[in-house]
């Protein structure tokens, strides 16, 4: 369903949850911007849907809640809840309820044909770029903690100068594609933050989401084509 709207389809919408397919270089919810209507009148997923559930009501207490992210120039499947409680339940058991599935191309021609990357992953103090350190490692000051993330990919297919890889996460960390790839060697074309050379975007794209009710058990999967 495509709203005029919104700048973005909704692929499913119920009482508990908005899903969309976000476009590439749309933030998932504010920077961090100084002020609440600075945050509000910054052009992202999170406020598009806040205007959307409160149908133009700027007093009404609707809302969405950020239950996962997709980096800016990540395109694809990406879901909000409209329940606070829902929101709360799906983020504390949210590697045992969700699987996430990616389409990414690489730099080079990736030999293996699957792998599996697993690290601990800390952000610099300032947040802008993301590492593989030791478990244990002290997160310096100003940092968040390291944490655990483990990418799960297979090869799909090779043009001799790139690779088309499919990603599966149970984790969500910041990055966590973009560094274990570029770490091995291998960055995602168009990503220079992490060393990869310059493209039209980056080619990185959420293509599958799967979804298990923390209160119904009801199983739910979301696809967009890659």
């Amino acid at each position: 369903m495509k709203s005029k709207f919104l700048p973005f389809e909704i692929l499913h919408e119920d009482r508990d949850m908005i899903v969309i397919d976000k476009p590439a270089g749309l933030l998932t919810t504010h920077t961090h911007l100084l002020g609440r209507a600075a945050r509000e009148a910054q052009p992202t997923a999170e406020n598009w849907l806040n205007s959307y559930v409160r149908k133009g009501q700027a007093r009404s207490s609707k809302r969405v809640w950020l239950v996962h992210r997709l980096d800016r120039e990540t395109s694809g499947v990406m879901m909000f809840a409209k329940d606070g409680r829902f929101a709360d339940a799906l983020r504390d058991r949210w590697n045992e309820l969700t699987e996430k599935t990616y389409i990414a191309r690489v730099e080079g021609v990736v030999g293996e044909s699957e792998g599996v990357f697993e690290s601990h992953l800390a952000e610099d103090a300032d947040g802008y770029r993301v590492r593989s350190v030791k478990a244990g490692a002290s997160a310096g000051r100003g940092a968040k903690a390291p944490r655990l993330a483990r990418t799960e990919w297979r090869k799909l297919s090779d043009d001799g100068s790139t690779t088309l890889v499919e990603v599966r996460l149970k984790s969500g960390r910041k990055n966590q594609i973009r560094v274990h790839f570029s770490e091995a060697g291998h960055p995602v074309v168009g990503d220079v933050k992490y060393g990869a050379r310059r493209a039209d975007r980056l080619h990185l794209r959420s293509v599958r989401l799967a979804l298990v009710h923390p209160f119904t058990g009801r199983r739910f999967e979301f696809e967009v084509p890659a």
